[in-house]
């Protein structure tokens, strides 16, 4: 029995294009989307869009990582960081806009936004199959679509209003492309004070580059100028769960070894929460 169109992907299936044409809309077609020269993308029966063509991408995050990111999201304990993002986006568009979350990981920055905005709809990206279940569920005005961040993404051009990028990779110019003139990009990335305590006791976690800011300018300069940035930095407390989670939603996950987790003694029970928001404006 085909899956039927999730209302969600309904409501933004205007952004789309054909992975294959690059300019051909989407059309829906007996449970897959379809453009009009005839190549076929199937709805997965969890209500996301599979637009992923040729060799999988094999970086997303797998079933363990989902699930450790949705426990420690639902503490709460990085809902200062889901907030300055919606804060930022709201003050970019109108409440009608259109969001794209690139990298969009469970939807739940998304859906922040969508929360502080009625009248928007959103859109996320990512590569892991795993994640986009729970993306296309995050919230009623939220699509998903299995997509690369580093490739050319399957959107209209100057489709969106806001492109949100939180803690993952970035593509510029596809930023630029499917951005409107009048929107903003905001990225939020950590600081090198996130999560210090924890990096102390697990060196094996993967570092933060100390030059990650003068990279993400170097990146960014030549197609976006920075607005605002924000700092968002406190200090929050961990159960040895909520320190599990931390690690295990992470690729560091691969890094660390089972004794070092196992041992009780090795997990902090405060962290720092540190991340700069920031948002860009087209040049």
């Amino acid at each position: 029995m085909p899956v039927p169109l999730p209302p969600a992907l309904d409501l933004s299936l205007d952004l789309l294009r054909c992975p294959t044409c690059r300019t051909r809309r989407l059309h829906p077609d007996h449970g897959a989307l379809r453009c009009p020269v005839g190549h076929t993308f199937d709805i997965a029966r969890h209500g996301y869009a599979g637009l992923l063509t040729g060799t999988r991408a094999t970086s997303g995050d797998d079933a363990a990582m989902v699930q450790a990111r949705d426990r420690f999201l639902s503490t709460g304990i990085y809902a200062p960081i889901r907030e300055v993002g919606a804060r930022l986006a709201a003050h970019a568009v109108s409440e009608q806009g259109t969001v794209v979350d690139v990298g969009c990981g469970t939807g739940y920055y998304l859906a922040g936004v969508l929360d502080r905005m009625p009248g928007a709809r959103g859109l996320g990206l990512d590569t892991s199959v795993r994640a986009l279940r729970a993306a296309a569920r995050a919230h009623d005005r939220a699509a998903a679509a299995a997509w690369d961040v580093f490739r050319p993404f399957p959107l209209a051009d100057a489709a969106a209003d806001v492109v949100l990028d939180v803690f993952a990779p970035r593509n510029p110019a596809e930023f630029h492309r499917v951005l409107r003139p009048t929107g903003r990009l905001i990225v939020i990335r950590p600081t090198e004070r996130h999560l210090s305590e924890l990096r102390a006791r697990l060196p094996s976690i993967v570092a933060i580059d100390p030059v990650k800011e003068q990279r993400l300018h170097q990146v960014l300069n030549p197609f976006f100028e920075a607005a605002v940035t924000e700092q968002v930095e406190y200090s929050a407390s961990l159960t040895r769960l909520d320190a599990l989670d931390l690690v295990a939603m992470t690729p560091s996950a691969r890094h660390v070894s089972r004794a070092d987790l196992n041992d009780g003694g090795v997990l902090p029970d405060q962290v720092t929460v540190s991340a700069l928001a920031t948002a860009y404006q087209p040049r």
